[in-house]
């Protein structure tokens, strides 16, 4: 078993995970609060979000979520498990089709959610990473790929819940405006990436990231959707 599911097997694993993350946090907060730079109120140098997901002042900001989730129950219980630790912000990964065709419920179980996209991509062409031969069917262009990712940012939009991506795709600076097309607000990458794809999409408009990835869903397999979204990116 592999992520919350060896919860399933070993309950306490879990717990005490969450309970040593949960001591890290207030240890951090207790040196915020006592430390160098503490304020007359007991603050640190946090500043707060409207939105509640981010910690209050003087507070850690600590984002835990767990991976292998499958359904909406699944977020749920991990969700109220993490906060009955004191954790502020909990979310999910989602790596499995299952969890991406219920983003609607997924979603609204978490404060944000992370799209895996190796994992994604392993489990709905039911191709195992460590074969080569069948490297063609992970390309994270798959035009499939790419529909389950919709589906989950438009679930995050409409909920005003963040939604990343990890993974091989984050890194691409040709992909990427395609995925903050699909509703992605936030990308995992590679520290040697980062300048690439930041420059991919400083030059770019929500509203082009949006008709570059409708022309990649468009496309009948990864190899003419990178294609066409290399053709329309000029």
């Amino acid at each position: 078993m592999r992520g919350y599911r060896t919860s399933w097997r070993h309950p306490d694993l879990l717990d005490d995970q969450l309970r040593a993350i949960a001591a890290a946090v207030a240890a951090v907060e207790e040196e915020s609060a006592t430390g160098p730079g503490a304020d007359a109120t007991g603050g640190g140098t946090g500043d707060g979000a409207a939105d509640g997901r981010r910690a209050p002042a003087g507070a850690a900001d600590v984002w835990v979520m767990a991976p292998m989730i499958a359904t909406p129950i699944e977020a749920a219980a991990f969700s109220a498990a993490a906060k009955g630790h004191g954790l502020r912000t909990v979310g999910t990964m989602v790596e499995v089709p299952a969890a991406a065709l219920a983003a609607d419920a997924l979603v609204a179980a978490c404060d944000f959610v992370s799209i895996g996209t190796n994992d994604l991509s392993q489990y709905t062409f039911a191709a195992d990473r460590l074969q080569s031969e069948l490297a063609g069917l992970l390309d994270p262009w798959q035009p499939a790929l790419l529909r389950l990712i919709q589906m989950v940012g438009a679930a995050g939009g409409a909920q005003d819940t963040p939604v990343g991506v990890c993974g091989e795709a984050a890194g691409d600076p040709l992909l990427a405006p395609v995925l903050v097309g699909l509703g992605v607000t936030s990308l995992s990458m590679a520290s040697s990436s980062v300048a690439d794809v930041r420059a991919a999409l400083a030059v770019r408009t929500l509203e082009e990231c949006r008709s570059l990835a409708a022309t990649a869903l468009a496309a009948a397999d990864a190899a003419s959707a990178r294609a066409a979204v290399a053709a329309a990116a000029g």
